[in-house]
């Protein structure tokens, strides 16, 4: 990667935060954990994250979270005095631009997208207004009252229920035509929800490295790709490139890259769709962009680069680089 700023540049910038001197090698502090719902996703980020940056050169202090709590990361960083950080965080408060804006509080470079970015992708009426403005195909939702949700049906089934602003598919209902009833919900879903009309097909997913899509990868399960479908073993296969017709690849690749630029993202993001194989072009709509992907090896994303020739640990110093480059 190119930089217009140079070393000496991003060396005095950190020693103005850390109050180190230069070095040879730059210090990587990577978060992960948190109390989200998404915790053990992220503890499995970060540890992966954290071997191939060893690997791609860096000097790396693995930071565990147990709490969103602004102090402890603030003191836990302080005490690091890293160049740079890796936000291995996902879901609420690590990913929705909560660590963010301490981090830009702290003058500390970090990975993925900035506060705004983060928030609004986090927060999925908002991102939807955002690629509706932007031409992009989304669906019809609604936010309602989870007490409104389990009474009646808020939309006409098939319908999903989901709260706005988790990741991971947490908490997924689907309502399908023949439901004798609204869904009832578990005490666990937030007190209000986005209900959304539900896509048949196909699940299929873009990374966006910088300003490039990566490739096109096809999920293939059994069902629904819920959590257990994302991360226990063999809860689905990745087909990469997926096997499409090349305006639906196109369209996917070049979807992903305008919703990326629509929220103003940065580094790696991952945009998710799904496509009705019997609508054509008509049939693709544009589901969610995860600001901060899953980041093992096998992850969708890892995948895609290691697709186009970028192995893990050339994924996390380009990715290191970025956010440097970007201070």
């Amino acid at each position: 990667m190119t930089c217009n700023k140079t070393r000496a540049n991003r060396v005095s910038r950190g020693r103005n935060v850390t109050g180190r001197s230069s070095r040879t090698a730059h210090i990587v502090a990577v978060l992960m954990g948190g109390s989200s719902a998404e915790r053990e996703v992220s503890l499995s980020s970060g540890r992966e994250c954290a071997a191939a940056l060893r690997v791609a050169g860096y000097d790396v202090i693995e930071i565990e979270l147990d709490a969103d709590r602004g102090d402890d990361i603030i003191a836990r960083l302080a005490g690091a005095r890293p160049d740079v950080v890796f936000n291995a965080l996902h879901g609420r408060w690590g990913e929705d631009g909560c660590v963010q804006g301490i981090l830009e509080w702290m003058g500390l470079p970090y990975t993925h997208s900035g506060v705004l970015a983060s928030a609004m992708a986090m927060d999925k009426i908002v991102a939807k207004r955002i690629f509706r403005e932007a031409g992009l195909p989304v669906v019809e939702s609604v936010i309602a009252d989870a007490t409104e949700v389990r009474s009646r049906h808020v939309l006409k089934p098939p319908y999903v229920v989901k709260p706005y602003n988790e990741g991971s598919s947490v908490g997924i209902y689907i309502v399908h035509e023949v439901a004798n009833g609204p869904p009832q919900l578990s005490d666990a879903m937030p007190a209000r929800v986005m209900v959304e009309t539900y896509v048949p097909g196909r699940e299929l997913t873009v990374a966006v490295l910088g300003d490039r899509a990566l490739a096109v990868t096809d999920i293939i399960t059994d069902g629904w790709y819920d959590y257990d479908a994302k991360y226990k073993e063999g809860g689905s296969r990745h087909v990469i490139p997926a096997e499409i017709p090349e305006e639906i690849a196109a369209a996917c690749l070049d979807y992903a890259v305008r919703a990326h630029q629509a929220l103003g993202c940065h580094g790696l993001t991952r945009s998710d769709f799904r496509w009705d194989d019997t609508r054509g072009l008509d049939g693709l709509v544009l589901l969610e962009v995860n600001t901060q992907p899953g980041m093992t090896p096998t992850s969708l994303a890892p995948e895609q680069a290691a697709h186009n020739g970028v192995d893990f640990p050339a994924l996390m110093r380009w990715m290191v680089e970025d956010a440097l480059c970007r201070s």
